[in-house]
């Protein structure tokens, strides 16, 4: 079987098996996409806005509008405005919407305790390492990537993310100066997934190697999208902007403790080099790549 028959098999046996198709989700009076909305609105202590419940669900404004409107006049959450920007609609849970919520939790456990019940333990243990596997690259296949500027709230905290785990990683921290997502030139990609930051990187001008040449910069994945692919996506996509540019070459530098880095660099076809100008001072491995421009 293609992968696209296993896909839409094992999507008919789940949800015939879970309820998605009954029109009352775990016999609650609600539909399963009423009932997720009521989830991702617990999802988050002190309540989410409306367009967070947008981005992590995919839906448009108005089917979100409708189903909170439902919600509300079961008295199950209450929507009111931002205190940081009146624009926005903040959506938080009632006391029933939580005792509502840790209901829907208990039923769920009891129909996926149901289901695994037939199971020896160690068939329990293949299907949850199967599902994990299967979940984290289903979310890596929908990842959105889109061009952000230096200032964008997503982009800027993966990129702290990014300096975090650096600065942890490298022997002596990492030290840096400036503003360094808004260098002269710069353009940067982030990964969303359920409107979260899952990966980022960048490109910028490298005049001190060479004018057709551009330098990979701040290239991060989250911890738990690595072995997922999403490393070797963003590098692809970053080389493709690189080569629609012009550029004909790539450079990058990394340090040696990312090992996981400069193995993924060597599989794309990146091949060691000496220190070019420009590169960071705690860089210990250099890596150039040929490419074809657009």
């Amino acid at each position: 079987m293609t992968t696209t028959e296993v896909l839409r098999r094992f999507n008919r046996t789940y949800t015939q098996r879970i309820g998605v198709l009954d029109e009352s989700f775990l016999g609650t009076g609600r539909p399963l996409a009423v009932s997720r909305l009521l989830f991702e609105v617990g999802a988050v202590d002190g309540g989410t806005t409306v367009r967070d419940l947008r981005s992590r669900l995919g839906l448009d404004s108005a089917y979100v509008s409708r189903m909170l409107r439902r919600l509300e006049r079961e008295g199950l959450v209450e929507t009111l405005p931002d205190p940081d920007d009146n624009r926005r609609r903040i959506v938080r849970l009632t006391d029933a919407g939580l005792a509502e919520r840790a209901e829907l939790d208990r039923r769920s456990d009891e129909l996926a305790a149901r289901l695994v019940e037939p199971l020896t333990s160690r068939q329990r243990d293949r299907l949850a390492e199967a599902l994990a596997t299967a979940d984290v690259l289903v979310r890596a296949a929908t990842v959105e990537l889109r061009e952000v500027p230096p200032d964008d709230p997503l982009g800027r905290a993966a990129l702290g993310r990014y300096l975090d785990e650096i600065g942890s990683r490298f022997p002596g921290g990492y030290r840096h100066d400036g503003p360094v997502a808004a260098e002269p030139g710069s353009t940067y990609v982030l990964a969303t997934s359920d409107g979260e930051p899952v990966a980022y990187g960048g490109l910028r001008p490298a005049p001190g190697v060479g004018d057709d040449a551009v330098e990979l910069k701040r290239m991060w994945v989250h911890p738990g999208w690595r072995g997922a692919g999403l490393g070797g996506r963003m590098l692809r996509h970053l080389e493709a902007m690189a080569a629609a540019r012009g550029a004909a070459r790539i450079v990058l530098d990394t340090n040696g403790v990312l090992s996981e880095a400069i193995g993924m660099y060597e599989r794309a076809g990146y091949e060691a080099v000496e220190r070019y100008p420009g590169s960071d001072p705690h860089a210990t491995h250099f890596f150039a790549k040929r490419i074809t421009p657009a």
